[in-house]
């Protein structure tokens, strides 16, 4: 009986090794979601151009930007973990229809850009994004940075210790440690995870306005922590929380009226 039990302890430990091993591997697969990498642009109703941008790293990445004139604010979009350019259609819409202009990047391989997603690509990808800005005028004090569930920790990241316009946080989670701990607890994440993402660690050295948007309902960032980046944020900052929200935010009338108001405030 003892024998029975010392050989399916032992097995246990070996499949959860291998188990381990094979999420450690694999682990980015299980984070980025770029899925088709064909984008149409179909059903966006503002002009904007297609355009390409090199990283620091010497990739060459896609965007599409909306311009009404260079001396509005401009915001540029850092989409999430899944998807595509075409996944936003219908944010850009809502979005194009306020006084700005807008710039959508997509990260390295996604929606048919090279490379392979990580944490440290894609903080360069999003310093391409705003330097491309740059060059066509485009100071840092008249960009809005948005980002949207991983963007946010991208945004956060690029954010630190500089004069954006303002910043924009749509379902913001703590670090990325805290949600692997959330959704793989028997696994020792912390030293298994590569790409940590904490924002947690970092949203006290943004000194730009910041408007966070959170679902209670969020089934997959837990509302919390979006509640606690707000929280640990230095002012000036605004949130808009709602009761039923999922992920993402329902962008009705009055969503789309904070993130207005919340512009048209900035400086």
């Amino acid at each position: 009986m003892n024998n029975i039990f010392i050989k399916s302890f032992f097995l246990l430990i070996l499949i959860y090794f291998v188990i381990t091993v094979v999420v450690y591997f694999f682990q980015r697969k299980l984070l980025y979601h770029p899925f088709s990498p064909q984008i149409t642009g179909e059903g966006l109703i503002h002009n904007f151009e297609t355009i390409n941008f090199k990283t620091s790293d010497n990739f060459e990445l896609k965007g599409w930007f909306h311009l009404k004139n260079s001396n509005k604010k401009t915001i540029l979009f850092l989409h999430g973990n899944a998807g595509n350019l075409d996944n936003r259609i219908d944010k850009l819409n809502f979005l194009g229809n306020m006084d700005i202009n807008f710039l959508i990047i997509s990260w390295r391989g996604y929606s048919g850009n090279p490379g392979n997603p990580s944490e440290t690509g894609l903080y360069k990808d999003a310093l391409g994004g705003i330097e491309w800005l740059n060059k066509k005028g485009i100071s840092n004090d008249r960009i809005i940075l948005y980002g949207e569930s991983l963007g946010t920790a991208i945004t956060t990241e690029v954010a630190q210790n500089e004069n954006f316009a303002g910043i924009i946080l749509e379902a913001p989670f703590t670090s990325m440690v805290d949600m692997g701990q959330k959704i793989y607890p028997i696994f020792p994440v912390k030293f298994l995870l590569k790409d940590k993402y904490e924002s947690k660690n970092k949203i006290k050295n943004i000194k730009s306005p910041i408007l966070v948007l959170h679902g209670r309902k969020d089934k997959i960032v837990p509302f919390y922590m979006g509640e606690k980046i707000f929280e640990m944020a230095n002012s000036p900052k605004f949130k808009y929380f709602t009761d039923l929200d999922d992920h993402m935010m329902n962008f009705d009338e009055k969503l789309v009226n904070e993130i207005d108001l919340f512009i048209r405030n900035l400086n």
